[in-house]
Formats: structure tokens, sequence, C-alpha cells
């Protein structure tokens, strides 16, 4: 620190900060304006290489210097002349003071000089002008911003004074001059955000009300009055800094702070896919990377095929084959297209708030240029109707989006209605004037051979598909029962693909069996799930894994490419994952190759996919059977969480639910769990928390410890946290690291002690886990963890009548059933 300190005397000897700018005092180079907190401050920078100088506000106390907001952006200075003060006229002005006869750059406000006025430096980053005596701010640097917005700061068009408040680049690291990347408010049609290069459209956002899905201490605001129409967003007291910022390569991004790396982290950036990646008319799918990107909309086909199977989906779609049936009154109807960003807005109508959906719908019917409608449900305003006269364009596949109901003619609305009425109806209809208009016994008998192949095939697949949906979706509602779209490998390719199933090509065992690994012909590696007849699991879970996985789809989840059923032989093939499951590491010597920073990605990891099971994805899943053995990595040390045999879906606003069948392996399950069967998303915290237990000290969760040999983990570490030695819980491989991350190592063990307390509702959900991972608000203190002392097994709670068998064994599955 003293070093620090004499480096910047002697390369800023006449450095020193000033609290305001006033008549009598002005801003020198040299001399900074620093908000009352500390956080921001005011100055002159050079950015780079540059040789220029320029005033511009930054973060104080970060190392660096973050620049957040530029006032001479396009009139720099040469050199070290500048100087920023009050002008006669009340005005904050910057002159070269070589030459005071033009200013730089200055707020320009006709104003009265009737009093002092005075330029202060807000804690939120903002700098304004004020009259001395009343506070009334005249000019604020919010209302100018550059390519930084900061909490607080609105963007969008103040419609009284007609100031339209937008985010423009950097032209280069260089140079903080205006760049070519804008982000604007677009008012034509309705309200929407556009990413702009110069003038051309690059990405959008979606339309007001701005309303994203909330993140914990992130709080999103908007206004749409006659007065204006901004998007602006706050943080909690205790939430790290954050700002959003247009860089000079293109991109717009969400930056986040992170102490303990002292570096800002990207939380989101955009575009991922540019404005018309998917033209007119089409979807943008950008979730299934194995599928095409572009998906025409209901009633419509690719302009251009040729291109369309190249991924050129720029062209976009039209009306199926040219159809002549006319959508004006003609029997045409609406077709609902589910979750996406709607369509671009510039050629939608103004939103009428008192409409209902069905009003909506029939608004839109009887103008027979209206191509779709959507209902938008705006708070504290009702529903409101938004109707669409042009191109249907940039349409993307969004979890948080909204229905849209695109227009289809009478032809194409009974095809749709005819496909989901009846399969083998529209089958049997094919095969009749084929069959009819077979010419000779050859054609007949070839076609019918291979006419029965493909039948018996698709029997089979639409029989299992029948027995797959039975049990896992009986209390979904009736617009999620839909056949899971999951590709059923023939048994012989299974065979060749892990050759015969040869023991030497045998991964590992668990509770459903034998997993092998394969090649299939194409030369992608898989991992097969072979059932075993003596599993304690059996055709229960097997459906269950494959209904959920087929709907669920997340970086930390493993993949489930098929399934396999011939006979009593049942299979799931998955994604291959070369470095099998933590356990494989984490308890062995093996794990000396995870450092801390690689586990703590893994801990991360694992809370994002749980996190996504409860909260993100459009079902709200318990898994039920979160192990290190559940947790896989990927060649990069990725983790992604399996063996969805156990999990259960939770209906609408359930926060918990009760089975007569517990499932679990002892030392990972909740107490409330484990003894009365009362399962929620609370459940799988406490799992979690056991992991992470596992992970900081490379011990399981059942280890035997000599001080006391009838505590398990998460009683010992309860005990030392208690004692104040913590430090001796940390795995010894551990030990020889950076002391600098050992606080970011005891946080994470009292997040651990958090999600294993007694009482399911003092434990956090995990999407709190996940901010306080990253962030470093303090963590309220732990309260008593749920733990056995006893390693006992056979018990029974008279009050439910339940057998507990609880198994110290990771492979096997824990099971209570009721007699």
């Amino acid at each position: 620190m003293l070093l620090n300190f004499l480096l910047v005397v002697i390369l800023f000897p006449s450095c020193y900060s000033i609290g305001a700018i006033t008549t009598s005092q002005s801003l020198r180079d040299g001399n900074i304006l620093v908000s009352q907190n500390g956080t921001f401050a005011l100055g002159f920078f050079s950015p780079g290489n540059s040789k220029y100088k320029y005033v511009g506000i930054w973060y104080h106390k970060l190392p660096g210097q973050t620049v957040v907001w530029v006032a001479n952006r396009n009139n720099p200075i040469n050199d070290s002349s500048g100087v920023l003060s009050i002008s006669s006229d009340g005005n904050l002005v910057l002159y070269d003071k070589n030459d005071r006869r033009f200013p730089l750059w200055s707020t320009s406000v006709s104003m009265e000089r009737t009093e002092e006025y005075v330029a202060q430096l807000l804690d939120s980053g903002n700098l304004v002008l004020v009259r001395n005596e009343s506070k009334k701010i005249v000019w604020q640097s919010f209302d100018h911003p550059t390519d930084t917005m900061l909490p607080g700061l609105k963007i969008g068009l103040n419609r009284k004074i007609g100031l339209d408040r937008l985010l423009t680049s950097w032209r280069s690291e260089d140079d903080p001059g205006t760049g070519d990347w804008s982000y604007k408010l677009n008012l034509n049609g309705y309200p929407q955000f556009f990413l702009y290069r110069g003038l051309k459209r690059i990405w959008r956002s979606s339309p007001w009300p701005w309303d994203p899905a909330p993140m914990p201490g992130y709080l999103p605001t908007s206004a749409n009055n006659q007065d204006e129409i901004y998007y602006t967003f706050l943080l909690d007291d205790d939430f790290l800094l954050s700002r959003i910022v247009v860089k000079n390569s293109g991109v717009i991004q969400r930056l986040t702070w992170d102490n303990i790396a002292s570096q800002w982290r990207v939380s989101r950036s955009e575009p991922k896919y540019m404005y018309g990646h998917c033209g007119a008319y089409s979807i943008l799918n950008s979730n299934n990377l194995d599928s095409l990107e572009c998906m025409c909309l209901p009633g419509y086909e690719p302009k251009s095929l040729k291109n369309w199977y190249l991924r050129d989906g720029s062209a976009g779609c039209v009306r199926k084959g040219e159809q002549t049936a006319s959508m004006c009154r003609n029997e045409e109807g609406f077709v609902k297209v589910e979750r996406v960003k709607i369509p671009d807005t510039s050629l939608a109508a103004v939103m009428n708030t008192s409409l209902s959906s069905t009003e909506c719908e029939q608004l839109c019917l009887r103008n027979c240029s209206c191509k779709a409608y959507t209902s938008l449900d705006i708070e504290r305003k009702g529903l409101g109707c938004l109707t669409w006269y042009g191109e249907l364009m940039d349409t993307v596949e969004y979890t948080e989006g909204r229905d849209i109901y695109v227009r289809v003619d009478s032809v194409e609305l009974a095809e749709i209605t005819r496909r989901k009425g009846g399969f083998l109806k529209r089958k049997g209809m094919v095969v009749i004037p084929i069959l009819s208009a077979a010419l000779n016994l050859f054609l007949v008998i070839l076609f019918a051979y291979f006419w029965g192949r493909k039948r018996k095939k698709r029997k089979v697949k639409k029989k299992w598909t029948k027995r797959l949906l039975s049990t896992v979706v009986g209390d979904e509602p009736l617009e999620s029962r839909q056949p899971p779209d999951m590709p059923f490998f023939d048994p012989y390719i299974i065979l060749a693909a892990t050759n015969n199933f040869n023991p030497a090509n045998e991964l590992g065992q668990g509770g459903f069996g034998s997993v092998y690994k394969g090649m299939l012909s194409d030369g992608r590696e898989i991992a097969v799930k072979r059932l075993s007849q003596s599993s304690g699991q059996g055709l229960e879970e097997f459906k269950n894994e494959v209904m959920l996985l087929t709907r669920l789809q997340h970086r930390n989840l493993v993949k489930l490419l098929g399934c396999c059923i011939e006979g009593d032989e049942q299979m799931l093939i998955y994604e291959y994952l070369p470095n099998k499951s933590m356990d494989y590491f984490i308890f062995d010597e093996r794990r000396s190759v995870l450092d801390w920073r690689k586990r703590f990605d893994i801990i991360v990891g694992i809370a994002r996919g749980i996190s996504y099971l409860h909260h993100d994805s459009r079902l709200k899943i318990v898994h039920r059977d979160l192990k290190t053995s559940n947790v896989l990595l990927d060649a990069d040390m990725n983790p992604k969480i399996s063996d969805f045999g156990m999990a259960r879906i939770l209906n609408g606003d359930d926060i918990q639910d009760r089975t007569t069948r517990v499932v679990g392996t002892y030392g990972y399950m909740a107490p409330e769990y484990a003894t009365f069967g009362k399962f929620s998303i609370k459940s799988d915290v406490f799992s979690f928390g056991a992991i992470l237990l596992e992970i900081i000290s490379g011990k399981k969760v059942n280890s035997y410890f000599p001080e006391d040999p009838s505590l398990n983990l998460i009683a010992y570490v309860w005990d030392l946290w208690r004692e104040d030695r913590a430090s001796d819980i940390i795995d010894s491989t551990l030990l020889t690291e950076s002391c600098l991350l050992r606080p970011q190592v005891f946080r994470c063990i009292q997040i651990g002690l958090l999600c294993v307390q007694e009482d399911a509702t003092d434990r956090p959900t995990v999407s709190t886990i996940v901010l306080m991972l990253n962030g470093e608000a303090a963590l309220p203190y732990p309260k008593q963890p749920a733990f056995s002392s006893g390693r006992k097994c056979n018990c029974q709670n008279p009050s439910n009548s339940r057998a507990v068998n609880c198994s110290l064994n990771e492979v096997t599955i824990t099971e209570v059933e009721a007699r």
C-alpha cells in the first residue's frame, strides 16, 4: 500500500480532490471531483494509448479506469491545459486555458442568473448542475449518456422537452468519440429499442412493457405516459456494481463487478443473432442447435428451399404453395405460437388496453390486413391488444416470451386441425390411394413390404410413447400432453455401437444398471444406460427420465439423445461425457487436478442447472436424487446434472408435494423428505448443500471422522464452523493455493451450511444461491443443520407407519414404502 501511495505521489504530484465546482473553484487537469461515498470520480483522462485529454466520469475505487461518461468526446484537448469551470452565465464549460474564447464543451443551458450555480457528482455517477440555494437541478449528465447506462439512468424519450436519451459506442478503445453503434428507442408502430449500426438495424429488444423476468437484486423499471417513455434499472443496496455498455465491437452487454477476481463479468450480451437472421414469417430457433435455426410460422414455407437447408433463412417464408385461398372472411383462423419474442412492432397497431383476448381476436379477424395479434397483460392496466399489419419479422423463441396468434387460411387451418386430430387416420388416407394406384403385383408387394416395416416401427414408437405419457403427464395440462420428439434407436445400432456390450466398454454402474460407451456409425460417441433386470429402478423411472429430459435443455443438464426398447431391454442413449462423474475425481487422489477455481466453476454450474429446473424451465422440477455421482463432467470439466428417474414435477404454484415412496441417498436427503415424504425445491437445496461441502472438503457426506465417529460431514463442518475452525475442513490439496481465495472458500462453506439448515423455510432458493456465489453481500448466519448423529439405518416412524431403509451405498437408491 505504501509503495502504491508513493507511486501516485511521484506520478501525480499535484493531484487532489475537490468537493464541487463553483464560480471560485474550477477543476483542472490533475485534480478530481469525487462523489460523497467515493464510488465515482470526475476528472481529466487519456484513454488507452491516446495522447489526447478528455473530461470523464469513472469508478474511483476500482482498479484500472472504467469510464462511464465523457463530456468532450468529440473535442479532445491536446495537452494538460484543460479547465472545467462555471461560466458567468452559470453554465459548466470546458476550456483550453491557452484559448478561452471558444469552449470545447458546455452544458449550454439557458437560464437566468438569479443565484449561484454549483456542479456536483452524485453517488449514482450523475454529474449535476444545480442552483446553490434551491438545489434545483438545471442540467445532468444522465440526460446526455455516452456509451454506458448506470442504475437510475433512463434511456428513452422525454416527450415534454423532446429529449432523446440513447447510448452510443466509442469509436475505439483509444477514442471515446461518437461511434457507429447506438442503442435507442424506436417509436414507429409500438415502442421498442434497437441496436443500430449507423441506420441499419442490428438487434431488437422486446417491445414495451419492458418487464423481463425479475433477477434478485436487479429491479427493472419502465414507463410510457404522456410525459415520457423510458427504461431504467435499479440495484438493491447490497448488490454488486452493474452497468450496461454499447461496445465499439457492436455488442451491448450487461456487466457486473466481481470483487473476488477484480474484474467485470459479462452477465448478458446481445446480439446472439442479427436482426433478420431469419427472414419474414419465420422464427429463430436458438435453443436447439441440432435442428435448423429458422422455422416457418404456421401456414408458411421456406421461400428458398436450397438456401433454407444450407442454414440460410434470411429470405424468410411465404404462404404455402402460393395458396390462393383468401384470408379475408373466408373461414380463416389463428394458430397459437408459444413463448416467443413477439415480431417487430414497427408495423403493429397501437395497443388498446380495454379489449379481452377474445375481443382482440375478433378485432384482428375483422380487418383483412391483420396478420397476427397478441394479448399483453399490463400491470395495473389490464389486458392490451396488439395487432400486426405488415411482415412478421424477427420472431425469436424465448423462454420468458409471450404467445402470438398467426392468421392462417381455411385450408391450412383444416390441415392443422386434422394433424392434431388423428395421426393414423391421416396415414390411412395416404395409403388407400397409393394401393389403388398400384399397377402391378411387384410394386404392390414391394410397397407393402416397406410400408409394413415402417408401420410396425411406428406402432412400436406410438405404443411406447403412449405408455411413457401415461405415467408422467397424468396431472399436467392438456396442451403439454404431446409425445416427445424422441429418436428411437434400433437395438442393432446400439449393439454395434457398444461392440455387443463389451465389458471393456463399461463406464460404470448405478441404480439403473450399467453404462457403456459406444460410437455410432457417424462417429458420434454416446453413453448407453442399460436397465438391469435386478435393478431397484424399473419402467416408471425409465419413463420419467425420457419424458423430462426431452423437455429440458440447459448447458448444465445431461443431454438425452434417444432411447431403445426391445422386449425387456430398455436403454437410454446420452451424449458421452469423457470425465465421468464428480465422485470419480473429488474423493480420490485425482482431485488434485481440480484447483479451487475449477471447483468453484463446478459449484456455480450445478447451482445454475438446479435453478433452471426450479425456476427457469417450463416445468417446476424437483430432482430428488442430487449427489456427486449424479453430476457428470464434460471434456472441459463443466458439470451436467444427470439421472432424472426419480424427479417429480410440481404443478402450478405448488411449493411442495408428498409421497409414500421416498427415494434418494442417505446424507443427501432433507429431513422432512426422509421422515415424512414431503419434498419441495428446498429438498434439492439441501442436497446441493451436501454436495457443496463435499467439493470443498474432498470428503463424502457419510465420511468417518475419528474425532467423533457419530458425526457425518454436515455435523462435522457445523462443529468446526461454530469453533471458528472452518479452515480445517478445506481439502488439503487446496491449502497451497493463494490465500486470496480463502474468503471465497469460506463464503462457500457458509452457503453450504445455509442450504442444509434443518427448517426448509430457512434454506435459500437456488436462484438466491447463484447470487450469493457471485456476490459479496453479507450472508445470514446459518442455523442448526439437519444431520443424524447415528449411522444405523433401519428405523420406523410410528406416526406414519413408514419403514425407512436408508442406504449408505451411493449406487443403490433409498426407498420408503407405505405398509
